[in-house]
């Protein structure tokens, strides 16, 4: 069989390229939308100075974390919502909509609290041997306890705008996130430096301007949904009539999703510690800023996810497997020149740094500059490892995750960072461009793991046991 798809071309005809696109693009678009709001911070609050931006920025990284987590539930519950999609089960979507919800809203609130609690404690954690890191902790501090009040509206909008996505009707929360970024950009503006007549909360002002923005995000997306009777779609009040047997099913996979993933989020926080020890203020506002651009052109692989998902998980859910067996290698294949082109766009971002953070120092500026370099240059790789992950997840496979991140994470990547860190004196920068050549180790064990075809499973079937809870939930 593997024989018999060897021989096949590895790229599909132009109309199946439009057809990913259809979904990729307006999904890409949000996700640079979503990455605009982090620069737009960045810009307005480098005007503030080195040390104010890098407290936003730390408290930030500590988010991505928590963001990781969150993004990953309501991932492993859209596998499952790709899937009832394609085999046209509206009882199974809401059963994986109840999942998403239920789940990030409880990660959420438990953040929330945490950041509530100590949050000066999670914020020198990462600012570890820097030399302004006093000031730092301040200025991260008070802005994290502040925005800590928009994890929980940002949950069930996640939850909700995932869903659209992944029911291949992605335009609705393209637009919604244009008009949740203009309103963070306009308070952005009025709270932070004081225009219009509003107080010049600097930083804090930031922090309530995204407050105020994911009230308004969440508010429309609960108003769409409802007006349009989205077909997962469920109260507030009904989120726990979930079938429980698949809710545990569901969060099985999504352990195994959250050990790969936290697996790789907490080596990119400890190598950023490490990172961020090489010098002063300087070198975390530079890396920031450097990860707020790079954020943007990220959106491919947000894009390669959501349709990898629509595709291939409806083809599997529709019970064609051979046809989701070819598509997904013409999408993997596609991935590399899609990664090709944007990395070629982010290299010719690097112009524009000095006027886009024209308050950063030279010293700051010189950091962005060579960090956007080093990551353009892994980008066709990271697309590909993308379209792996995804077409893995797709059929419910998660072990490949396992496989892949923790194994080569804990043998390859964090000692060859810390060994980097504590024999060189090598630059943070330098230091990322080495460690990460680790990704061709992953891209390679992937690549073993998929011609296994684990993946290739149609998790809409209904099992005797299923049939026999959604008979007794509609009789009910």
């Amino acid at each position: 069989m593997n024989q018999t798809i060897e021989r096949r071309p590895l790229f599909g005809p132009a109309s199946f390229y439009k057809e990913v696109l259809a979904v990729a693009l307006p999904v890409m678009a949000q996700q640079a939308i979503q990455s605009l709001v982090s620069l737009i911070d960045n810009f307005m609050v480098a005007g503030l100075g080195d040390a104010k931006m890098a407290g936003v920025n730390v408290a930030n990284q500590v988010n991505f974390v928590y963001m990781v987590v969150m993004m990953t539930l309501s991932a492993a519950g859209g596998i499952y919502m790709s899937q009832y999609r394609g085999a046209k089960d509206e009882e199974g979507m809401r059963q994986a909509y109840r999942f998403k919800a239920i789940m990030t809203l409880g990660v959420s609130a438990l953040y929330f609290a945490v950041c509530q609690v100590m949050p000066a404690s999670l914020v020198t954690m990462m600012t570890v041997g820097n030399a302004a890191q006093a000031e730092i902790v301040a200025h991260g501090a008070s802005y994290l306890r502040l925005v800590s009040w928009t994890f929980l509206p940002m949950a069930l909008s996640q939850s909700i705008g995932s869903a659209f996505r992944e029911i291949g009707r992605p335009n609705a929360p393209l637009v919604i996130s244009v008009a949740a970024t203009a309103i963070n950009t306009f308070f952005n503006w009025a709270l932070i430096y004081g225009h219009l007549g509003a107080p010049a909360l600097e930083i804090r002002g930031a922090a309530i301007a995204t407050i105020i923005a994911r009230v308004v995000e969440l508010t429309t997306f609960i108003a769409y949904a409802r007006s349009v009777k989205a077909p997962f779609f469920v109260p507030l009040s009904g989120l726990l009539r979930a079938r429980w047997p698949l809710f545990r099913e569901i969060l099985g996979k999504s352990s195994l999703m959250l050990l790969s993933e936290t697996s790789w989020v907490v080596s990119e926080t400890v190598t950023t510690a490490l990172y961020n020890g090489r010098g002063g203020a300087e070198v975390v506002a530079g890396m920031s800023a450097g990860w707020a651009i790079a954020n943007i052109f990220f959106l491919v692989f947000t894009g390669i996810h959501v349709s990898t998902g629509v595709v291939v998980g409806g083809l599997l859910g529709a019970d064609k497997l051979d046809e989701a067996k070819v598509k997904a290698r013409w999408i993997m294949s596609g991935s590399v020149i899609g990664g090709t082109v944007v990395a070629l766009l982010q290299v010719a971002s690097i112009a524009a740094v000095p006027l886009v953070f024209m308050n950063l120092t030279p010293q700051a500026t010189k950091v962005t500059a060579g960090l956007l370099f080093v990551i353009a240059a892994y980008l066709p790789l990271w697309s590909l490892l993308n379209a792996q992950f995804a077409v893995s997840r797709a059929g419910g496979d998660t072990m490949m995750g396992v496989a892949v991140d923790v194994g080569v994470t804990y043998a390859l990547f964090i000692p060859g960072a810390f060994a980097l860190a504590l024999l060189t004196p090598i630059g943070p920068v330098a230091m990322y461009g080495i460690v990460k050549l680790t990704d061709i180790v992953k891209w390679y064990v992937a690549r073993r793991w998929l011609r296994k075809e684990r993946w290739l499973r149609n998790l809409a079937a209904p099992t005797d046991g299923a049939a026999g809870t959604a008979a007794a939930d509609a009789a009910g």
